[in-house]
Order: C-alpha cells, then structure tokens, then sequence
C-alpha cells in the first residue's frame, strides 16, 4: 500500500507533468505538381488590379520552417489580415540549397540567386518592385518565431501604396 502513490505517479502520462509551448501550427501548402508559374502569374494579377501587394511564400512541404509559415498564414487572425491587405502565393521550389530547386525563375526576377534556404518570402507591391529585399531570404528560422513576430513583419507592409499610413518601407537594394 505505501507504493501506490508512486505507481499513480508512474501511470500519469508524461505530458500532462510537463509544461510544453504552444504548438505552432503547420500546413503543406507548397504543391510541387502545381503550375506555379500561373499560379504566381495570377497572383500577381490580382495584386495590380486590387492594389495590394502580394505575398508570395517560397517554401517546400519536406521543410519545417515553410510548413511553420504557411501554418500560421492559415491561422483566422493571418487570413484576416490578408483578405483585407494581401495577395498570397505559395510556391513549391523543393531543395535549392542541395541543387535541386525549381520555379526560382520567380525571385530570380527580383535578383534573389541561389535560396540558401526554405522558406523565402516575397513582398511584392502591385508596381513590381520587392518591397523586402534585405529580409526576403531571411525566413529560414519561421519555425522558431513566434506567431506575433511574423504577424508585426508581414503587417508592416500591409497597404503599401498607402505609405503615410504604414510609415517606413523597408526597400533596400
């Protein structure tokens, strides 16, 4: 009898002992049988006739840090922000850190050579003209940042032809 309340200690799942972070949320959004060159055509089609710029994330399902990405842009609170801000595109590039990339004719057009890493994300405003080209590549980590520092990042550009009212645009060569 006195070992009992070792044996319930033993059979309470370890889970519930321990404290875990909330969980990221993660979806497989980078079709890699998809026509992306139409599908980004299209997206960016849509940016020029709405005049709001369009986000088009680079990624690949076997990766992480794009799932982690397109997880949260799957969240009610990223959907609203980008129904009312965005267009949105993702792109199947596969592994173009091991050679093996496709449809990087897409951040070619914008001098981005050689993904070093998945995801990327393209800030594009309805002119043309990438919007985040010093951050561009640098989502690499996604699955480690935190749903409200990806939110303030993507945020800042939302309605970038309305420059007074989103302040400063990064855009640097």
């Amino acid at each position: 009898m006195r070992f009992a309340p070792i044996l319930l200690l033993l059979a309470t799942p370890l889970a519930s002992c321990v404290a875990t972070p909330s969980a990221r949320p993660e979806a497989a959004l980078f079709d890699p049988a998809a026509d992306a060159q139409a599908a980004y055509a299209a997206a960016r089609a849509r940016s020029v006739e709405s005049g709001r710029p369009l986000l088009a994330v680079l990624g690949a399902n076997w990766c992480h840090d794009s799932r982690a990405l397109a997880g949260w842009l799957e969240t009610p609170r990223f959907r609203q922000l980008v129904a009312a801000d965005f267009e949105l595109v993702f792109v199947d590039v596969d592994h173009p850190q091991a050679g093996e990339g496709r449809n990087l004719e897409i951040p070619r057009q914008f001098g981005i050579d050689g993904l070093q890493s998945t995801p990327a994300l393209l800030v594009i405003a309805p002119d043309g003209t990438l919007l985040n080209r010093a951050s561009a590549t640098g989502w690499g980590n996604a699955a480690s940042r935190s749903g409200d520092a990806i939110y303030a990042e993507i945020a800042r550009y939302a309605r970038v032809h309305e420059r007074d009212r989103t302040g400063v645009i990064e855009n640097t060569p």
